[in-house]
């Protein structure tokens, strides 16, 4: 005698750090410059229609994963844009670095897409809108001097901590990894130690 049973198992990625954003933010291009990671990398959106991982390495010899997310789209947290398939990864990223292409930080409005993403987190699973974030415009090679300049004065009228930099040309990405390092290796030492105690328990 014997059970017979039907099981659906979910794939979650399991990752230090998760890379969020709308479609062609440059996050597969960002992965790739701080890791071995060899995504697909192209000027069109949904480039990355699956989450991709990178091992990034400091000084000390520690490491943090770093999980390339597709793009989200408004209305992911209904499935639109395969949103819950995406979803699902950014659930086991403990911190989550929010991208957003500088030709997408234009108009009255130019940080709406940070408000538009962390929106469909929230409504998926509040807890992942509680997750600690760093947002970042992106792309700023693009950009002129006073365009950018433009940015950082809007970003700090609006009271935002907003890193820019350009994944392609390197500008500012070291200052951005000491930053995730910053959230993410505290984080990663605390599972490991609660990891610990259960199998003690």
């Amino acid at each position: 005698e014997g059970e017979e049973k039907r099981l659906r198992l979910t794939l979650k990625i399991i990752a230090d750090v998760g890379l969020v954003g709308l479609p062609n933010a440059g996050k597969s291009t960002l992965i790739a410059a701080v890791s071995r990671a060899q995504p697909k990398i192209a000027d069109y959106p949904f480039t990355t229609l699956t989450p991709n991982l990178g091992v990034i390495d400091d000084d000390f010899g520690r490491q943090l994963v770093i999980a390339d997310i597709p793009g989200l789209v408004e209305g992911a947290h209904q499935g639109y844009g395969l949103g819950h398939t995406f979803l699902r990864h950014v659930e086991r990223s403990r911190v989550l670095v929010h991208l957003l292409a500088a030709e997408d930080a234009t108009g009255e409005e130019p940080f709406a897409g940070f408000d538009l993403i962390n929106e469909e987190l929230r409504l998926f699973d509040p807890e992942l809108a509680q997750k600690p974030q760093i947002e970042v415009v992106n792309k700023i090679d693009t950009l002129d001097a006073e365009e950018l300049q433009r940015l950082k004065d809007a970003a700090e009228a609006a009271g935002r901590e907003v890193r820019f930099i350009s994944a392609l040309r390197g500008d500012g990405v070291e200052e951005l990894m000491d930053e995730v390092w910053r959230l993410a290796k505290p984080l990663a030492t605390k599972a490991e130690d609660d990891g610990n105690e259960a199998d003690e328990g």
